[in-house]
């Protein structure tokens, strides 16, 4: 028997073609590995080898989904794999959905198996982990030389059909599916046991493990909201017209600064919204519905409010990383301070 066909999908970066500049490059193919596929020749050993590289540019993936799903798919079949393996994707938001998509896209419709890995807060996990095993990363491109090896492992049983094992044994994130195994212990048991250590101060491992959240703790009351300055920050997507700052539709990797000065509401002739994975046509028609300058200016006229900050902030929240996300409002945060605001009403789509 010859050795097992991958293909490898990757994006316009490692695809060694450029950065954010060319992420809006269709989806093209290569004989053979290319980058980090060069590694997963090593990985792979003498057991199977990368017969082609699909490339496609991040911007590209997820702002023509359904296009760029089909054209990747055809590229793939081409070189009549066994297995794909997609990424690693780290916490490349963009990347890491596109990911999901192909290997969801490869299980389901080419019926071969498929594998990613990403970082446990890449937007990617969430929406696909029930589709694809996804197994996890570090959260840069620093964490390639523990990936890949894993990730060629993990393909490999794979390829062979062996047994896959828990999310803890083989190094995957966990999807959320719950499955009947048999354990010489009853249930009852093995609580009653788990009660006992802890009660005892002894290291325990729960058999369902819970979600856990972020706990943020409200500022606290503003004291006269009749004399305060209140900004507006927005990950509704609404950008002047023309999207001058080129924040993507999904999985932004960066927000905007915009001048209201002189700006009683905005108008469709110069705001739009650049957030997909909704119909935009509502915002686009009047973008205060996203963001309710016209309201504010109303309630400055009334004395209702001190005055609307003279700057807004905009991103898109579409599959955007939470770890990003985070960065983003300490950012503006720190600038909103600093220019003496005391409140934010913050708007989605």
């Amino acid at each position: 028997m010859g050795k097992f066909r991958v293909v490898h999908y990757i994006n316009q970066f490692f695809g060694q073609i450029g950065g954010e500049e060319k992420a809006d490059i269709p989806p093209q193919d290569k004989e053979g590995p290319i980058g980090p596929g060069m590694a997963f020749k090593m990985a792979l050993g003498d057991e199977a080898e990368i017969v082609g590289t699909v490339i496609c540019g991040d911007s590209y993936y997820n702002e023509k989904k359904d296009v760029a799903k089909n054209e990747v798919l055809e590229r793939i079949k081409k070189y009549n794999p066994d297995l794909v393996i997609a990424g690693p994707a780290f916490n490349a938001g963009r990347y890491g959905m596109a990911c999901g998509s192909v290997c969801k896209a490869v299980i389901e419709e080419l019926s071969i198996p498929a594998v990613t890995a990403m970082y446990p807060e890449n937007p990617g996990v969430e929406v696909f982990k029930k589709n694809a095993y996804i197994l996890e990363t570090a959260a840069s491109a620093a964490g390639m030389r523990s990936a890949v090896p894993n990730m060629a492992k993990f393909a490999l049983k794979l390829l062979k059909g062996e047994k896959i094992g828990t999310p803890k044994e083989e190094g995957y994130i966990p999807r959320g599916i719950r499955k009947n195994i048999f354990v010489e212990e009853t249930g009852a048991k093995r609580a009653v046991n788990m009660l006992v250590k802890k009660l005892n101060g002894e290291p325990f491992e729960t058999e369902y493990p819970m979600p856990v959240f972020d706990r943020v703790e409200p500022a606290p009351a503003v004291e006269d909201i009749s004399k305060a300055t209140i900004a507006l920050v927005t990950s509704g997507g609404i950008v002047p017209k023309g999207n001058p700052d080129h924040i993507e539709a999904s999985s932004a990797s960066k927000f905007g600064r915009y001048d209201l000065e002189n700006i009683e509401y905005l108008t469709p002739e110069d705001f739009e919204t650049a957030h997909g994975g909704y119909d935009p046509t509502y915002a686009n028609e009047d973008p205060n519905r996203v963001l309710p300058v016209d309201a504010l200016r109303d309630l400055e006229k009334q004395k209702a409010i001190g005055k609307l900050h003279r700057y807004y902030y905009a991103t898109v929240g579409n599959g955007t990383a939470v770890a990003d996300a985070k960065k983003y409002a300490e950012n503006i945060a720190k600038e909103l301070i600093a220019d003496g605001v005391q409140a934010v009403i913050l708007t989605s789509t």
